[in-house]
Parts: C-alpha cells; sequence; structure tokens
C-alpha cells in the first residue's frame, strides 16, 4: 500500500513539475501574469508529492517493509534505527529521491521569498527548476524507482553498506553533501533566469543569486570536512584526503564556486566579469551533476561509489543538454552581457581577485583531467590508467600555495588605482608574520619548498585578514569611545559581507596550516605487542593492555584497550581502537581511536590479533595540528553565515527589457 501511495506521489510530481516547466513561457508570452500562481503551485505541489514519497519510504525502512524494493535492497532487522533511516540516501534509489526532496525544498524557498519580485527574472528561474526537477523526477518513475515491488518478499535484508553504518557522520555529511550540491542549481537558474528575460546585463540577478551560492558554498564546505573527518575516522588508513576520484568530484564545484563568489564582487563593485560570473554559475551546477554521476553510475572504483547501473546514460544525456542550451544562450548573448569596466590598475583588489580567478579555474581543471582522465582513456583506448596523488600534489599545489598568498594580498589593497607606495605600506606589514612562521616550520623541521612556502603564506595571510578586523576596530574605538568587543560587533555588522568574508578566509587558513603541519610533520610506527608492552612515537607511548570482544546487533566486534602514559609513567588516557565484522563482508570495517588536543591527534588503529588475545599489531601515527582542520571547517561556515545578513542594494525591480525572451541564436531578436 505505501508503495502505491508513493510511486503515485511521484508520477503526479513528473507532472506537476513538467505542467509547471511548460506553462511558465506561455504565461509570459500571452501576458497572463496570474497564471504564474499556476506556476508557483506546481513548486509547492512538487515539494508536497515528493515529500510524500520521502516519508513513505522513511516509514518503510523503519518498519521493515522488505516488499519494497529499495528497503529489501538495504534494509536490515538487525541495523541500528538510526542507521536504518540514514539509509534513505545510503544507495542510488534513495539517494536520488532525497536529491529531489532537496531540490523540491530550495525551489519552494525561492517561491517563497522572491515571488513578489517584479519582472520575468524569478518566473524563467523557477522554470528552470522545474526543468531540472522533471529530469529527477524521470529517474524517480523509471531507472530509479525505489518502490519497486519485490516478490518473493524476503525474511530480511543485508542492511546498508558496511562503511556506512560505521560512524554517526553518514547521518551528518551526505545531507549536507545535497544541501551544497542541490543548492547550486538555485545560482544556475537565476543566470537562466537572467538570459530568457533580458536582465543579464544587470546586476539584480547576481545579487540575488549570490546569497544562494553562498549558503550552498556553506553547506559544501562543511560536507567536504565532515567528509574529511569521515574518512580519518572510518578507514583507519590515518589520512583524511587521498585525491580519490569522488573526494574530487566534491570539490570542484567548491572551486568554481569560491571563484563565482569572488568574481561577483567585482561584477558589483567595477562593472566587470558578468559574463565570466555567469559562466561560474553554469560551470558549478554542471559540476554538481558531474559529480552525482560519479558517484552513482559506477564507473568509478571508489570507496564512495556504491552503485552500478545503466543510469549514468540519463546523467551523461542530462549534462550534454545542460551544456549545450547554456553554450548557445550564453554565446547567443554574449554582447549583451559584457561588461565594460576596467582593471584600476595592477595593485587592486579587483586584480588580485582576477589571479584568484585564475589560480582556482586551474586547480579546478587540473584536478578535473586527473579524476577524468583513466575514464577517457579506458573508454576510447581500453587500457587502464591510474592517476594518483603524486600528479595532483604536482600539478595542484604550486596554484594552491599561491592561492594563500592572495588570500593575504587581497584584503590589503583597495578597490580601483593606488599608489606603489602605498601598495607597499600595505603589504609590507604582514610579511613579518609570514617570516617568523616560515622559520618556525624550517626549525621544526620542514624541508619541502612548497610546505615552508605555505607556512609563510598562511602566516602572512592570516596577519594580513586580523589586521583588518584590527584597524576597523581601532577606527570605531577613537571614533566613538566604543569598547574592543562592541567595536568588533558593530564592525562586522555594519559590513557583514566584507568581514564575513575575512572570517572564511580565516577558516581555509586553519584548515592550510592543519593539512600542512600534519602532512610535514607526521609520524608513524607499526608493531606487534603483547600485554603489558609499549610502542613510542613522537614522544607518544601506548601500551597494550588487552583485547576484547563482543556481538552487537549487526556486529561482531573486536577490540584492543591501549593506555596513554604519561612522562612519569602515569596512566593519562585510554584508547580502544576496534575492527567492526558485519555479517554480510567478509572484510572488517576498522575503527581506529583518536585522542585530540589543541597540537594534534594521537591515532591509533588495529591492524592485526592473535584470536587468542597473546599480542596485536597496531599502527599509531602522530599527527600535529588536524583538530585545525574541523575547527577551520566550523569557522568557514560561521564566516558564510555573517555573510548570509548583508543586505546589498535591493534587487525588488528588474533591469529595463525590451523584449520577452532572448533568442538562442542572436543577441538582438
Amino acid at each position: 500500500m505505501i508503495d502505491l501511495l508513493a510511486h503515485n506521489a511521484l508520477l503526479v510530481s513528473l507532472a506537476a513539475v513538467a505542467f509547471g516547466a511548460i506553462l511558465t513561457p506561455v504565461t509570459i508570452r500571452t501576458g497572463r501574469r496570474e497564471w504564474l500562481q499556476l506556476v508557483y503551485g506546481a513548486v509547492y505541489a512538487n515539494f508536497l508529492l515528493v515529500s510524500i514519497a520521502a516519508v513513505s519510504m522513511v516509514v518503510a525502512l523503519v518498519t521493515h517493509d522488505f516488499s519494497v524494493s529499495y528497503v529489501a535492497q538495504v534494509g536490515s532487522r538487525s541495523t541500528p534505527l538510526l542507521f536504518t533511516v540514514i539509509s534513505l540516501w545510503g544507495a542510488l534509489e534513495g539517494s536520488i529521491l532525497f536529491w529531489a526532496w532537496v531540490l523540491g525544498l530550495y525551489s519552494a524557498a525561492v517561491v517563497a521569498l522572491h515571488r513578489r519580485r517584479l519582472g520575468n527574472l524569478v518566473p524563467y528561474a523557477v522554470m528552470t527548476l522545474l526543468a531540472v526537477a522533471a529530469f529527477f523526477a524521470i529517474l524517480l518513475v523509471g531507472p530509479a524507482d525505489p518502490f519497486l515491488p519485490v516478490f518473493p518478499v524476503p525474511a530480511d535484508g543485508p542492511g546498508p553498506n558496511t562503511l556506512l553504518q560505521n560512524h554517526y557522520l553518514m547521518a551528518v555529511h551526505p545531507p549536507l553533501l545535497y544541501l551544497g550540491y542541490v543548492g547550486m542549481s538555485v545560482p544556475f537558474a537565476f543566470a537562466l533566469g537572467a538570459i530568457f528575460s533580458n536582465e543579464a546585463a544587470s546586476n539584480d540577478w547576481s545579487i540575488l543569486s549570490r546569497r544562494w551560492m553562498l549558503t550552498s558554498w556553506g553547506f559544501l564546505s562543511a560536507a567536504i570536512i565532515a567528509g574529511m573527518w569521515w574518512s580519518y575516522e572510518v578507514l583507519g588508513w590515518g589520512g583524511y584526503w587521498a585525491w580519490d576520484p569522488v573526494e574530487n568530484a566534491s570539490f570542484l564545484p567548491w572551486l568554481t564556486a569560491t571563484a563565482y563568489l569572488h568574481s561577483v564582487m567585482v561584477q558589483e563593485r567595477r562593472n566587470m566579469l558578468r559574463l565570466w560570473t555567469l559562466n561560474l554559475c553554469v560551470a558549478t551546477f554542471v559540476l554538481t551533476i558531474l559529480g552525482t554521476f560519479l558517484t552513482r553510475s559506477g564507473i568509478l572504483s571508489s570507496v564512495h561509489a556504491f552503485t552500478t547501473g545503466a543510469i549514468g546514460y540519463y546523467f551523461l544525456a542530462f549534462i550534454a543538454i545542460v551544456l549545450v542550451t547554456t553554450l548557445m544562450l550564453v554565446a547567443g548573448n554574449s554582447e549583451r552581457i559584457q561588461t565594460k569596466g576596467k582593471l584600476g590598475g595592477a595593485a587592486s583588489r579587483e586584480t588580485v581577485f582576477l589571479l584568484n580567478n585564475l589560480f582556482l579555474t586551474a586547480v579546478m581543471l587540473t584536478v578535473l583531467v586527473g579524476t577524468l582522465y583513466p575514464l577517457v582513456a579506458e573508454a576510447v583506448r581500453g587500457v587502464k590508467v591510474s592517476v594518483g596523488v603524486p600528479f595532483f600534489n604536482r600539478m595542484a599545489l604550486p596554484a594552491m600555495v599561491s592561492l594563500l598568498f592572495l588570500m593575504g594580498v587581497g584584503p590589503a589593497l583597495p578597490w580601483g588605482s593606488t599608489t606603489w607606495a602605498d601598495a607597499r605600506k600595505r603589504l609590507y606589514p604582514p610579511g613579518i608574520a609570514a617570516m617568523i612562521l616560515g622559520a618556525i616550520a624550517v626549525i621544526a623541521g620542514a624541508r619541502s619548498v612548497y610546505a615552508i612556502l605555505a607556512f609563510a603564506f598562511v602566516g602572512y595571510a592570516a596577519m594580513s585578514n586580523v589586521r583588518e578586523f584590527w584597524i576597523g576596530m581601532r577606527a570605531r574605538h577613537r571614533a566613538h569611545g566604543e569598547s574592543w568587543p562592541t567595536a568588533l560587533v558593530r564592525l562586522v555588522a555594519g559590513n557583514r559581507r566584507r568581514y564575513g568574508g575575512y572570517v572564511a578566509h580565516i577558516g581555509v587558513l586553519l584548515i592550510a596550516l592543519g593539512i600542512t603541519a600534519s602532512s610535514t610533520f607526521r609520524s608513524e610506527r607499526e608493531a606487534t605487542l603483547t600485554p603489558g608492552q609499549t610502542l613510542t612515537v613522537a614522544g607518544h607511548t601506548v601500551r597494550l593492555k588487552n583485547l576484547w570482544g563482543r556481538e552487537e546487533p549487526q556486529r561482531s566486534v573486536i577490540g584492543a584497550t591501549m593506555d596513554v602514559v604519561g612522562k612519569n609513567g602515569a596512566i593519562i588516557g585510554t584508547m580502544e581502537p576496534r575492527m567492526n565484522y558485519y555479517r554480510v563482508s567478509d572484510q572488517p570495517v576498522p575503527t581506529p581511536a583518536v585522542r585530540s588536543s589543541i597540537t594534534g591527534d594521537l591515532y591509533v588503529n588495529l591492524m592485526a590479533f592473535e584470536s587468542s588475545g597473546a599480542n596485536a599489531t597496531v599502527k599509531v601515527i602522530v599527527e600535529p595540528f588536524v583538530p585545525w582542520i574541523w575547527f577551520g571547517g566550523l569557522v568557514i561556515v560561521i564566516g558564510a553565515i555573517i555573510g548570509l545578513g548583508y543586505g546589498g542594494r535591493s534587487a525588488t525591480a528588474p533591469a529595463p527589457a525590451t523584449n520577452p525572451a532572448p533568442s538562442i541564436a542572436s543577441a538582438d531578436s
């Protein structure tokens, strides 16, 4: 019964979004704007119908209704309730359903917030969102239908993928990722809406889309950090980023979205880069669809890719349609979209932002080529090619280190032109922090040129960004007699967009510091210990106390109790690395034990053991400053939230438009 209800809801949803997408241009061209209420009603109806389907799936999972194909695929009576519920996004069909639900949520929010805006920008943006929703609705009633009946009905199921039920971050990382991925559809919709409505020559569409992009960027930033943490806590290798193809797939749209957030400021302040900004919106959306394709098509060998099937062809067709359509639209209207602003000079903020965009794009193209080349080589030549960590480090690190330096230069320089004397006055003070941090790195043992430069540039950029807060606080303190905390709060509140950006910069710098320090000064040892024996790594000593085992509803657990021994021989803590054995898998899933402090992590992983408990093989890793990565991610999110409070210019009225819709082929239709 529940599967029939949900399936019919998805069918009606497909009809609703198709109706709304087709009705929009008819409404605008005929001038019957009262019909827009039907279009907006289709958006709300779609959200309600997909919500019914999503809730139905959760109910089917919780009640173990194995007559539903998706439940039979990922459900199990022994799986704990939390992991049963979040199995909704644990495999192909459920993740597509969750994507459709999030897209419905975003679309309804766009209508609720912007439906009263004059002009045709919002209606055409809604039309674009409905068209994207139609694609996912087709998947849900076709190749990714999660509600297919199963006969005979099995008594139990295999449960979720073992990696997906081994850590609570399964409840955090995928939803954040989809909130980031799907949210990129909204700026894309506003970009196409601006072209269709002849408003691409104004800045109103970018003002509207900036907040949506910043929201999605914040979610995606949090998702990437949560994914790194998940990898660090679950896979047992002591790392957090391996240039895995699907890791790269989440990083690609983050790079273009970051470029967009800088480019849109240049567009608004200097009347430049409008065409480039619009293309970044399109590229970001396409990269999110590409990321979903890589994850869900089954063409990749990755710990993140859990499915196989023919659905990849649907995604490829959709990507091709989006690329061809948007390229034709942008090319046909490029003259109208182009801006006439000019760079203020070499020592100006817009020049630095332009360089920032170039380096971000270079990193994106490098990662994209390294990710797709093995797939293309295998498809064209029939040979398997591996592109590993050395390639990405060698090709991407120079640009990424350069970006750290630009993060310090940009805030220090003004918009427009300035004299070189003034530029030197602004740029020299942070150099002291760069020299200090670079020297500390060398004294601590860093020898890699990139590592030393990364430490130095982190110091430079951190001082530059913090200095901006100090200058503003000092000015308010002197002018208004405000206390320092009050001056800081009012300074940020007065220009939340600017200072939210600086906070996000500081978060990125904390992450860069954590990554550079942990990879440069990492120490590790592996040894087989008997109870009572110790292992010392970089001044940290652990002692094997005993081995133990226990049975849990969905798994068997073998663990080791490790005492952390202080310098005086006293026990200062206990760690329990484990191996989890799931009945549906022959391979154990490790759960390392991590002891964190502000200076770094002590990481212990159980590698092997004697069934008698006579000994155990453990790997002990000491990684300085790893917690700074997670804290930096939190700071980025705080910066994004602060930046969302920026009011900016009102975007309640459209730019003048002479035609109801542009031609794909010509800018003068």
